[in-house]
């Protein structure tokens, strides 16, 4: 008789394996797609974030710039000589003219002064009159600011070209009598906008980055060829100028086509956005899903052809069993099988060893009788070798041999699901007061169990004040310290008292410990952190055993609160406090 490849017991053996392996695998695939999207959406949207936040800082430097520039016009001793009574020669108004030619300021396309006569300078060919001045509408978008450098996005009609411009415009008075103003205006190039992102061009050349005006015209757009912003989209980016704020006014908002970022200048209301398409955040995304697609084929294959191995390792004896039963036809009993499994399937061999033994005795006993006898009574025991039962028995084992192969299965597949899951985790960097001290009474209360009577706690603060908002983990690190090198030369009695006050709109916090007294020599060095730039202050300070953490807390709390924070430490006979000064709003920040 041909026999079949695979058995049937093989085959649902497979067959329930793939199930669940596909089931897991399905499983696993959208948790860690689901993971793996949103934390390269989270890198992502840093990096534009940041790059954002770096142009609107240019943007404000230029602004810087040309108020420096437009306060050195005022101080020209040529243009303050045209504001007086007396009208200047005509060598001397041609002189004026060329001076705004060399000005230290890039990116100038046209100039135009009006002194507080009506006569007007400008470029030798430009023939501007004060008529054209007038007609052009610029007096009126100054408004009444008079020490103000002015930032104006129009319609150039006061050079003829009709082309929307940037104006720089500032009001010209005189240092030394209380005479009517003159009037300058810079007319700028595209490029002198384009420059704030000439740095980052090559990043934001997948994202769309544009400025626009307080008016909210757009000044400059850059998006990539495949991107067209939808005119509802770009409207609600338009909107952030109604907003009062300055500096990061939207930090990874998602509106329809992508997550917006944005920065508004303050002085001159210009707000300059970053909108990362979501055809960025999905990019890189196939790379991955290739990958684990890979992973996961190869997984499959080796788990089928496990499997397929450990399937015909346990069921070899099972189909060595059946066949021995099926091909017994009550004749031949030395067709016995050897079973070496050290499982129940062994058993059941030796019982069918055993029971042809059995049937080959019980034969030889009955063959003196007489034939119709003994052949009636050998067909009625071998009806009764009906191999009906043993085969559910065998079902029965297999079934238990399935739950023991599908547990492993999973087990594999488990451990597989957890590394592929392993990660950090992210947190609010905005907590309240209240939080505040609770973590660090939370980092005591373990201190004090491991150490035993070396020091006790007091913290002091207002109900009103738990609810202020400060940045988190700033008192943790300053504790840690009053607990090694405060308390490190006694075994009790010791105190660490930390008090939170308010005064004059800042927040204190003051962390004192009774332990042995700072060093003078090091409590000037920690002092001194506070003067030292952000970013040069780690390779300042030598002491990095003793000085990281504090370094870490001056460096978050400066980039935080800028430049409003205080921060320095007192020691005496009677132990060291650390004093924490910070701005207090009374409430978060809703765009950390």
């Amino acid at each position: 008789m041909k026999k079949s490849k695979m058995s049937g017991i093989q085959k649902k053996y497979l067959k329930y394996m793939c199930t669940l392996l596909i089931l897991a695998l399905v499983l696993s695939s959208i948790c860690v797609w689901t993971y793996v999207r949103r934390n390269m959406t989270d890198v992502i949207v840093d990096k534009y974030e940041f790059m954002n936040e770096k142009m609107g800082i240019a943007l404000d430097n230029l602004y810087r710039k040309t108020d420096a520039v437009t306060a050195e016009i005022i101080l020209e001793n040529d243009v303050q000589k045209s504001l007086k009574n007396k009208e200047l020669q005509e060598v001397e108004k041609n002189a004026l003219s060329k001076y705004f030619a060399y000005i230290d300021l890039n990116h100038v396309a046209d100039y135009c002064y009006i002194d507080n006569k009506r006569n007007v300078y400008e470029k030798s060919y430009s023939q501007i009159g004060y008529s054209d001045f007038q007609s052009s509408g610029l007096r009126e978008k100054m408004g009444d600011e008079y020490a103000k450098t002015q930032w104006i996005w129009t319609r150039d009609y006061l050079f003829g070209t009709g082309d929307e411009a940037l104006f720089i415009g500032r009001y010209v008075n005189s240092m030394d009598y209380a005479h009517e103003p003159g009037i300058v205006y810079l007319k700028m190039n595209q490029q002198f906008l384009e420059s704030v992102m000439d740095k980052d061009r090559k990043i934001a050349k997948d994202v769309a980055v544009g400025i626009i005006s307080p008016e909210g015209k757009t000044c400059i757009r850059q998006e990539p060829e495949d991107l067209s912003i939808e005119k509802r989209t770009m409207k609600k980016i338009t909107e952030l100028t109604r907003t009062k704020k300055s500096g990061v006014i939207v930090r990874g908002k998602k509106i329809e086509g992508g997550i917006l970022q944005a920065y508004r200048q303050e002085e001159t209301g210009m707000v300059i956005f970053t909108l990362v398409p979501d055809m960025v955040l999905n990019q890189g995304m196939t790379q991955i899903l290739i990958v684990l697609l890979t992973i996961y084929a190869v997984i499959a294959v080796l788990a089928f052809v496990l499997s397929l191995y450990a399937s015909q390792t346990f069921t070899r004896p099972i189909r060595q069993i059946s066949d021995a039963m099926t091909s017994f036809d009550g004749n031949d009993f030395t067709h016995t099988i050897q079973i070496h499994t050290d499982t129940e399937l062994d058993k059941i061999g030796h019982a069918y060893n055993e029971m042809l033994k059995n049937i080959e005795e019980f034969q030889n006993e009955v063959k003196n009788q007489q034939k119709e006898l003994r052949i009636s009574e050998m067909n009625t025991l071998i009806s009764q070798i009906n191999p009906h039962f043993l085969y559910n028995t065998l079902d029965t084992i297999y079934m238990l041999a399935r739950i023991n192969g599908e547990e492993k299965t999973m087990k594999m597949i488990q451990a597989l699901s957890k590394y592929l899951r392993l990660s950090l985790s992210k947190g609010r960097e905005i907590v309240t007061v209240e939080d505040e001290l609770e973590n660090v009474k939370s980092y005591m209360e373990i201190q004090q169990i491991r150490n035993e009577n070396l020091f006790r706690y007091e913290i002091e603060c207002g109900e009103e004040l738990k609810t202020r908002w400060i940045l988190k983990l700033i008192l943790q690190p300053i504790v840690e310290n009053a607990v090694k090198y405060g308390f490190c030369n006694i075994f009790e009695g010791g105190l660490i008292r930390i008090s939170v006050t308010e005064q004059a709109g800042q927040l204190t916090f003051s962390v004192y410990n009774n332990g042995t007294p700072m060093e003078e020599q090091m409590a000037e060095k920690l002092n001194g952190l506070s003067e030292i730039p952000v970013s040069k202050m780690k390779d300042s300070f030598e002491d990095k055993k003793h000085g990281y953490g504090v370094i870490n807390i001056i460096t978050r709390l400066r980039l935080k609160y800028g430049e409003d924070v205080r921060f320095f430490y007192e020691s005496d006979t009677n132990g060291t406090v650390c004093v924490i000064q910070i701005p207090d709003d009374g409430k978060e920040n809703s765009e950390q």
